[in-house]
């Protein structure tokens, strides 16, 4: 549990103090008012504690892991596929090692892999770092030096550096968490108000009125008696001195602040690049039929989860031979429906520019199968006069 709570949520961070007021310019009179003290950035961990970016990331880490990872040479596939894609880093599986990589880009912005080199100076290994606690290190010309880990420096051959989005003079990528610090801190305030929207939002859940005269003792005990009742939760409460009892009424719907929340997980997705419609959530004004939801996925696919996948194949084939490049297999996210695709290859076929064979290839169906011999029609039965005349 240390070891994963160091990862989601990074080092204890300082307190901030807040800044003391100057004192008033007598010349005024005008006392300038007091600076609080800076907002607390929004950490992974509290990021992670808003379900729509948990979700929204684990959307990203699932689409990836669960892609097929080969090798290319010329733009042709490699028949056999190198042990460093096969499994990167020899202590997890290979889906488990992209999760993580996929899972720390969208984190921070950035992924370090610690490479461990043979004696020939091939790469043999890849560990996926903590990305909290990995940072890079620039000389004096701003130029990179090398990484700190955990109180090691190492040389930026031990490390290859993984960025989502790359800022110019920045040693280190910027992550969606980053960039949107005021949404995910606006995020964050929501929930917490509507949270404790009956404990501290200050309105009462109703009113004791009266069309007499009471005197704050009088108002004191009216209040004491009703919720000593009320705590009691037995019989009929009994007011008297023309007291009676007004509830204010409030929605489920208002005080859930649904309106809100389902803006916010609209304002996550697009952040995240995720579609709405794999985050459950419905944009207002929009239809969603299973055409535009399909070109939502594609769309993803494409502009979205392609940032990470890129990246990690560049990375890794920085790693391999030279000549070889790993490339994803993303054709299974992309296919269409079994319908839309017989079609397409229909229309492949009577055009002429695509062979049964080749449908057959795309689809995992293999060779035709020989068809069989037709069998030879019977000989008919010799006549009457036949038989006699033999």
């Amino acid at each position: 549990m240390g070891r994963f709570a160091d990862w989601l949520f990074g080092p204890a961070e300082p307190a901030v103090r807040a800044e003391t007021p100057p004192a008033s310019d007598p010349s005024t009179a005008i006392t300038a008012p007091p600076r609080s003290a800076a907002r607390r950035a929004v950490t992974t961990g509290d990021a992670f504690s808003i379900s729509m970016v948990y979700r929204g990331i684990q959307i990203h880490a699932v689409a990836a892991k669960q892609l097929s990872l080969g090798a290319e040479r010329g733009g042709k596939a490699v028949k056999s596929t190198p042990s460093l894609l096969r499994r990167p880093d020899v202590s997890m599986s290979r889906s488990a090692f992209i999760e993580q990589s996929v899972v720390s880009l969208a984190c921070t912005g950035n992924a370090y892999w610690l490479k461990t080199l043979d004696e020939a100076g091939q790469v043999r290994n890849v560990e996926v770092l903590n990305p909290l606690d990995a940072a890079p290190l620039a000389d004096e010309a701003g130029r990179l030096a090398g990484y700190q880990y955990r109180g090691r420096t190492l040389a930026p051959r031990e490390i290859q550096h993984l960025s989502l989005l790359r800022v110019p003079g920045s040693l280190k990528g910027l992550g969606p968490i980053q960039a949107a610090q005021i949404e995910l801190r606006g995020a964050l305030d929501l929930r917490d108000y509507a949270a404790n929207w009956f404990e501290d939002s200050g309105v009462p859940n109703g009113v004791l009125k009266s069309d007499q005269h009471l005197t704050a003792d009088a108002a004191k005990q009216a209040k004491a008696t009703w919720q000593e009742s009320q705590g009691a939760r037995k019989g009929v409460a009994v007011l008297g001195a023309g007291l009676s009892y007004q509830q204010i009424f409030l929605s489920p719907a208002d005080a859930q602040f649904l309106e809100s929340q389902k803006f916010t997980v609209t304002q996550v997705a697009r952040l995240l690049g995720v579609p709405a419609s794999l985050m459950l959530a419905s944009v207002e004004g929009s239809t969603q039929t299973y055409a535009n939801v399909e070109q939502d996925w594609l769309g993803y696919v494409r502009f979205s989860l392609m940032s990470y996948l890129v990246e990690i194949e560049d990375a890794l084939t920085e790693l391999l031979p030279r000549g070889v490049e790993a490339r994803f297999n993303v054709e299974g996210l992309l296919r269409s429906d079994t319908t839309t695709r017989y079609a397409a290859h229909r229309t492949a076929i009577e055009a002429g520019f695509m062979t049964v064979a080749e449908v057959r290839e795309i689809e995992n169906l293999g060779p035709m199968p020989a068809a069989a011999p037709a069998p030879e029609p019977a000989a008919p039965a010799p006549s009457a006069a036949e038989e006699a005349t033999e």
